[in-house]
Order: structure tokens, then C-alpha cells, then sequence
């Protein structure tokens, strides 16, 4: 117990640090925040452009779609925030840095995680609680204590998700050993294909969502606290599919570790 709260209490030290470091350049910091919330208010434009010509998609309300929006908005934001240098492990495996990594008495995967803070990622979070807040408010939910305790549960899990893959196709690059890790952009962005109900898609991109699991990001999640039918059913496997994709990442990461061989300069 109290070497997970002095790992914590580093890990803060680690963020802060790098924070400050960015926060030196103010006006680059908040152009950067003012880019991130510009592009999630363009998705939202989107949707709600959609919603002018139907009242439905696929047995989803307008709200209830930005909900799930939402949820993937405090997802990308938070692993913006405190899981950035996730981004920078090619960088460093290529370069030889993570040497200095695995001689320095802290988890290399902290280390690896914490090596960077996206700016970014606050536009996002702020945008997605508003979001969040004012979408959970105008849909069907009847909230009561254990109603909001399994909504915070599938809220973290979904982060969870969302951080679990982004490091496990980040750590392929112990394999592919490139300068930049093409898979890991690819599934970035294939997520977003998740901020929309899954059934306006065919049976293939269906697939690809689950199995990769980016739909238990927001989809899935949203689909269980607000009652979807059979995604209900999927969604409510959430928390399990969160600890299996954070176990699966972790094994990822020090399998990958296991094999590297340092830059050879």
C-alpha cells in the first residue's frame, strides 16, 4: 500500500514537471487547448446536423448520441493529461532513451506514461464533463445512488479501455521498430468511428470495434446506463473487458521490454 501511494505521489511529480515545462510557452499551450476544443465542437456541429434531418438514428436521440460522445471526449482528454508519453515510446525505443528508463529505481511503464503532458487534453475534459453533464440530464435515466456509482464505473472503465489500448498498440513498436507507430494512429482513429451508435455501420466495422475494443470507450458504456437493448447486454461486460484490456496491455509492454535491445549507439 505504501509503495503504490509513493508511486502515485512520483508519478504527480513526473506530470507536474512536464507540465510546467509546456506551460513555459504559454501562448503555444493555449492555442493548442483552443485547437482541441475547435475540433470537438466541429464533431458536434456534425452530429447535430445529423439529428436536423432525423429524429432518430438507429433508436438513439440526439442526447444520448452525445453522450456517448462525451464519454470519448473525457476518454482521449484524460489520456491526453496524464498519459501522453504513451505517444513518445517510438521516439525513445528508436532513439535508445528508454535506457535511461530501466536503470532508474520507478516502473518503466510509469516512467513511460508519465514522460509527456497533451495540453489538449484539458479542452477535451472540459468540453466532455459539460458535455456529459448536460447529456445525462435530458435522457430517460433514473438516477439514484446505485444508478450514479455504476455510471461512474462505466465512465472509468471506458477510460480504462481507452489507455489500455493506446499503450498496448503504442508498444508494438518494440516489434516494428519505426520511427512512428502507424498502428497506434490508426486505431486513435478509428475510435472515433465509436462516438456514433454502432448499428449505422456494417457488420464488418461492427466487428472491428469490438474486437479491438474501442466501443467499449463510449459505446458500450452509454449503452448499459441508458437501457439499449442487446448493446445493454454487451455494455454491462464493460468493467470485465476494461481489466482484461489493461492485463493484455501490461503483458504487451513487458514482453516488448523483454526484447529490447537498445539503440546499439
Amino acid at each position: 500500500m505504501l509503495a503504490t501511494i509513493e508511486a502515485v505521489r512520483i508519478y504527480r511529480r513526473l506530470l507536474g514537471a512536464h507540465l510546467r515545462a509546456v506551460l513555459e510557452y504559454r501562448a503555444d499551450a493555449m492555442l493548442t487547448i483552443a485547437a482541441a476544443v475547435l475540433g470537438q465542437l466541429a464533431g458536434l456541429i456534425f452530429v447535430a446536423t445529423i439529428f436536423r434531418q432525423v429524429p432518430v438514428l438507429e433508436g438513439w436521440t440526439q442526447w444520448e448520441v452525445l453522450c456517448v460522445c462525451a464519454m470519448v471526449m473525457l476518454a482521449e482528454g484524460v489520456g491526453s493529461l496524464f498519459f501522453e508519453g504513451t505517444w513518445h515510446l517510438s521516439g525513445m525505443v528508436n532513439l535508445g532513451a528508454l535506457d535511461y528508463l530501466l536503470v532508474r529505481p520507478y516502473p518503466v511503464i510509469l516512467q513511460v506514461t508519465g514522460a509527456a503532458v497533451g495540453v489538449n487534453g484539458l479542452g477535451n475534459v472540459v468540453i466532455g464533463t459539460v458535455l456529459l453533464a448536460g447529456a445525462v440530464g435530458r435522457t430517460d435515466v433514473v438516477w439514484s445512488p446505485v444508478t450514479v456509482l455504476w455510471a461512474v464505473l462505466l465512465l472509468a472503465s471506458g477510460l480504462l479501455v481507452k489507455i489500455a489500448v493506446s499503450l498496448a498498440t503504442n508498444a508494438l513498436t518494440f516489434w516494428l521498430l519505426s520511427p512512428s507507430n502507424s498502428v497506434a494512429v490508426s486505431v486513435h482513429m478509428l475510435g472515433d468511428l465509436a462516438r456514433y451508435p454502432l448499428t449505422v455501420y456494417g457488420t464488418g466495422v461492427r466487428a472491428l470495434l469490438v474486437v479491438i475494443p474501442v466501443a467499449f470507450v463510449g459505446y458500450f458504456p452509454a449503452a448499459a446506463l441508458l437501457d439499449k437493448g442487446v448493446s445493454t447486454t454487451i455494455g454491462l461486460l464493460t468493467p470485465v473487458v476494461a481489466l482484461a484490456c489493461a492485463l493484455a496491455a501490461w503483458r504487451i509492454f513487458e514482453a516488448g521490454l523483454r526484447r529490447y535491445e537498445s539503440a546499439g549507439t
